[in-house]
């Protein structure tokens, strides 16, 4: 048994088509399909069903191809070690980041590019829920994001800085001259928010009574934060996000929600039982030295 065979059964099992898992994997149909047999053969079992238009897990396989994901896993995870060992930072790191993250995160990306240029960067933009999902499957290293409310139980999230929820509006608006908003103010306000599901959103959901939400006044909701920020900016209306969500962006003033409880914590999420990769290490420490969230420490203190 080859780690080649299970890569090939793990994205035929992903894709159920030989065709698109082929491309894919950048070798021919008829490599592909041989390679499988070797597979089923020395297993001495099927793997797959197979017929002109369909392709399908049989029980045998749908036992298997967790262990054929795990074994991978713990290849990728003896050559980041042995590369560690040899003191190299090279390879790959794959980064999670909830879209109000984004900005804190733009200083640092561009100083590990310059000193590190062989490590390959994947940033993946998601909701927090989808991102927590792909840190589980090991798709991403680490997650970029703001404590939850609820934690994993099998995931570390280390505090960078301590963040809170703003009114995030122009700087030509009537109220972009306060210290704070409260949620009376806010009631009077024509809202962009951000769509349900962004972490954001969900924590201003838990903090605010529903009395009040149900008073205020949402005109559109997006997922898309830099959309969403040109529409604040070229209108009076007002949208909810952490403050550190408009580092540096021109434009707009982001104030402080007066509620209890307005906290949120700028965190990096690791699985406990993950391997910590040298370029991991090495990307957090200077994140973590960053003028970005220097900053955003010093606005908490």
């Amino acid at each position: 048994m080859e780690l080649r065979q299970l890569k090939y059964f793990v994205k035929v099992a992903e894709t159920l088509n030989f065709s698109e898992a082929s491309r894919t994997l950048f070798i021919t149909q008829s490599t592909l399909s041989q390679q499988i047999k070797q597979l089923e053969q020395e297993l001495d079992t099927q793997l797959l069903q197979r017929n002109s238009h369909n392709v399908a897990l049989t029980e045998a396989g749908e036992a298997f191809l967790p262990c054929a994901v795990q074994v991978l896993r713990n290849a990728r995870q003896c050559v980041e070690k042995i590369n560690d060992l040899k003191h190299l930072l090279t390879g790959t790191l794959n980064i999670g980041v909830t879209y109000t993250f984004s900005p804190i995160l733009t200083e640092t990306l561009s100083a590990f590019m310059k000193a590190y240029p062989e490590v390959t960067l994947n940033i993946f933009y998601k909701p927090m829920e989808e991102l927590m999902e792909m840190l589980h499957d090991r798709e991403v290293d680490f997650v970029l994001a703001f404590k939850p409310s609820r934690p994993a139980e099998d995931v570390e999230s280390h505090v960078l800085f301590q963040n809170f929820l703003a009114a995030v509006m122009s700087v030509d608006h009537p109220m972009a001259s306060k210290e704070k908003i409260t949620l009376d103010e806010l009631v009077n306000m024509e809202l962009a928010l951000p769509s349900h599901g962004l972490q954001a959103r969900s924590t201003f959901e838990e903090l605010v009574p529903f009395n009040i939400h149900s008073k205020l006044k949402i005109r559109i909701q997006l997922n898309e934060v830099n959309i969403l920020l040109k529409l604040i900016r070229q209108s009076n209306m007002v949208t909810v996000l952490a403050e550190g969500g408009v580092h540096n962006e021109p434009g707009i003033k982001a104030i402080p929600l007066d509620i209890p409880n307005n906290e949120m914590a700028g965190c990096v999420h690791v699985l406990k039982s993950a391997y910590r990769k040298r370029s991991m290490k090495e990307f957090i420490r200077m994140l973590s030295e960053s003028v970005a969230v220097r900053e955003q420490f010093n606005a908490w203190i």
